[in-house]
């Protein structure tokens, strides 16, 4: 009996040592990092001018400037619509859209994390576009206001320098 439970005591040892090694993750650098969002309660033509103020800036940067929109100490310029003067030099009209800068800066903040996540270097925001959605029906027969969001984020320099190669071979 004896013999029968040091050979049980082996045979349990022996199983755990047949743990399996766990997977190293390797990250794998990408160009571009993707944000969208979906159907957002939201004016369209709020979304286009707050993207117009976000293309080319960093994440970091976007967001800091969407903040100061929903403080009011900038306003986003919409100088195509006829709007009420702001104080500012150059400023033909803007205004405030505090709930837009919020559903922006949420989607901003996302592509940013994907963009560290990608292992991007120096993002910028390279396209960031809105297009009108689905518009369901409320009540009395009127129509909600949606948007599409769309935001990607490049690496500086690589964009740069493709635009460089491009231009060259345009020559």
């Amino acid at each position: 009996m004896v013999e029968e439970k040091k050979m049980e005591n082996e045979k349990v040892e022996t199983k755990k040592e047949t743990v399996r090694p766990k997977k190293k993750v390797e990250i794998v650098k990408r160009d571009v990092a993707i944000a969208n969002g979906f159907s957002m309660k939201i004016s369209p033509k709020h979304c286009k001018f707050i993207c117009r103020i976000i293309l080319g800036k960093s994440p970091e940067m976007a967001v800091k400037r969407l903040q100061a929109v929903i403080d009011e100490k900038r306003p986003v310029p919409m100088t195509s619509l006829e709007v009420g003067h702001r104080k500012g030099v150059g400023l033909a009209g803007g205004r405030f859209p505090k709930n837009a800068c919020k559903s922006v800066m949420e989607i901003v903040k996302q592509a940013g994390a994907n963009a560290v996540v990608a292992g991007i270097e120096n993002p910028i925001v390279s396209i960031a576009k809105s297009d009108r959605a689905s518009r369901p029906f409320r009540k009395a027969g009127r129509k909600a206001k949606r948007a599409h969001i769309h935001i990607e984020i490049r690496d500086k320099v690589k964009m740069m320098e493709s635009k460089k190669a491009k231009e060259e071979a345009k020559k």
